[in-house]
């Protein structure tokens, strides 16, 4: 008894479900996908201002301006695309990368010169209780290489990248493969866990929905 009323005293009271700030309906699919009824939560698109820096100080800077706008939690994502050759790059840059150049002026000539085809997809999911609540954010890391497209080239930069011990590239993989050992599944795995752990209780209302 002494134990479940420290629980209720120490859980975190939300005042609504989680918004997942995205416009991109297949990242929306795939953390449906692997967060399940394990979070509540709705999206919403947001016109957030596109920063420069590191992931991690990136991704808690747009949950910041989010909690400001929705008034209330958030969870945001940013992904990057590191190649090792470039010490890096083109990391959280990738979307402009590959909206300019293509999959293969951007992801495989930029590498051309270079012997080394290793890369790492990393996602940074960010979350805050809302505003003025310094963010915390859950890194997912996933190595592999880059090769030639092959798959479908509907989403982002799948089609170029091979996880280490796979012979197919993210857009070759059935979805539920991906979803197990993907950068967005080890990311939101710690997300999952945190929220376990914290004990958040939310108050929902009628328009809380997904």
């Amino acid at each position: 008894m002494a134990a479940a009323a420290a629980a209720a005293k120490a859980a975190v009271v939300l005042p609504r479900p989680v918004t997942f700030v995205t416009g991109n309906a297949k990242k929306l699919e795939e953390v449906k996908a692997i967060i399940g009824s394990s979070i509540p939560f709705k999206s919403l698109k947001l016109d957030l201002p596109e920063l420069q820096g590191e992931p991690e100080d990136i991704s808690k800077e747009k949950a910041r301006l989010a909690a400001l706008q929705v008034n209330g939690p958030v969870l945001v994502e940013d992904t990057c695309l590191c190649f090792n050759a470039l010490k890096g790059l083109p990391g959280p840059y990738i979307k402009w990368f590959l909206e300019k150049l293509g999959h293969e002026g951007c992801l495989n000539n930029l590498l051309m010169a270079y012997e080394d085809k290793s890369a790492y997809a990393l996602c940074a999911f960010s979350f805050s209780h809302g505003p003025g609540a310094e963010p915390l954010t859950f890194l997912g890391k996933t190595p592999g290489k880059i090769v030639p497209a092959r798959g479908p080239t509907d989403f982002g930069w799948d089609p170029v990248f091979q996880p280490d011990g796979y012979d197919q590239t993210y857009a070759e993989m059935a979805k539920e493969e991906k979803n197990k050992i993907s950068h967005r599944y080890k990311s939101l795995a710690m997300v999952k866990s945190h929220f376990k752990e914290a004990g958040y209780v939310f108050q929902t209302t009628d328009d809380d929905t997904n």
